[in-house]
């Protein structure tokens, strides 16, 4: 197999002449509670047949080793060593004849500006005409209403969601991540910009939440034009039924839910009440800051293997 440099990635020749391609990117771990947009993007590249375009050549100038682990697998009996890395995928829906790169970006540990800097570089290279960001994070909301999603898209793109996108506003501040240079970045070139998020019931940490997957897909679908039978519902349906089947009969827990219902109920009927803060229970508030020293930022940012 051969590779050209492209910055500090090393792309798989021949390098494929792409269309104006739409960029759909997630980021691990930061925003990746639940896999929910490892998930999205392992289904969209099974249903394109996408093939991989390119990684980081030298990985460990950005990640260390001893918090992103390398895997070692038996395969058909030789040992094979993965080594963490940032891959890129490409693929055409035939159907549009649409362009899509996909991003499994990692979270730098060491030069994030130069790390941003070459995702940059990778995607005006291929002249992208939009960049969508993916992920999922932990919130206060129970696991018996539909799962939100909230992000920004422009205005063509929210006339094709406004009933699935809901209108809360974003007010979170604190730690971040450095791989957000890269939405300013498409910004200040004029490339248009998405991002939805997932929000995702903190009490249940499900490693993979195929209920977020789907939703996150359901948006896609309805944005790109993707067929809807994408956004498959049934895992996460019977995962979350699992959970209601788990909570039978602790009365504690269902009033906690109820609480959560009713918050969940109030943002949806009134956006102007979002920012006014929702007065729980003194059990359930411990309940809540006990989870939230537990997660940092958006999702819980704890190095993955």
């Amino acid at each position: 197999m051969n590779f050209v440099n492209l910055e500090e990635f090393e792309l798989v020749e021949p390098v494929p002449e792409l269309k104006n391609p739409c960029a759909i990117s997630m980021l691990k771990p930061w925003i990746d509670v639940g896999k929910v947009g490892t998930l999205v993007l392992d289904m969209l590249e099974k249903k394109l047949n996408a093939s991989e375009l390119g990684r980081l050549k030298n990985p460990g100038n950005y990640y260390d080793f001893t918090r992103y682990r390398p895997r070692t697998t038996l395969v058909e009996g030789t040992r094979v060593l993965t080594i963490p890395n940032s891959v890129i995928y490409y693929a055409q829906e035939v159907e549009s004849q649409q362009d899509y790169l996909f991003l499994h970006l990692r979270e730098p540990h060491a030069m994030g500006a130069k790390f941003t800097d070459a995702v940059v570089a990778l995607l005006l290279h291929f002249k992208i005409k939009e960049y969508c960001r993916i992920g999922g994070m932990y919130d206060s909301v129970p696991h018996t209403r539909p799962v939100m999603i909230t992000g920004t898209v422009n205005e063509i793109r929210s006339k094709l969601v406004k009933d699935i996108l809901s209108s809360r506003k974003n007010t979170y501040q604190g730690p971040t991540s450095i791989v957000n240079l890269v939405t300013e970045a498409m910004e200040k070139s004029d490339i248009d910009t998405v991002s939805l998020m997932a929000h995702l019931p903190q009490y249940v940490q499900l490693e993979e939440d195929h209920m977020g997957a789907a939703r996150i897909m359901e948006v896609l679908c309805n944005i790109y034009g993707f067929p809807k039978v994408f956004a498959d519902y049934k895992r996460g349906e019977r995962q979350y039924n699992e959970i209601d089947r788990a909570i039978t009969g602790n009365d504690e827990v269902r009033n906690f839910i109820t609480q959560l219902e009713s918050y969940y109920d109030r943002i949806l009927v009134n956006s102007d009440e979002i920012d006014q803060k929702l007065s729980f229970s003194p059990q359930v508030e411990k309940f809540l800051l006990e989870m939230g020293n537990r997660l940092e930022g958006p999702g819980n940012a704890e190095d993955e293997m």
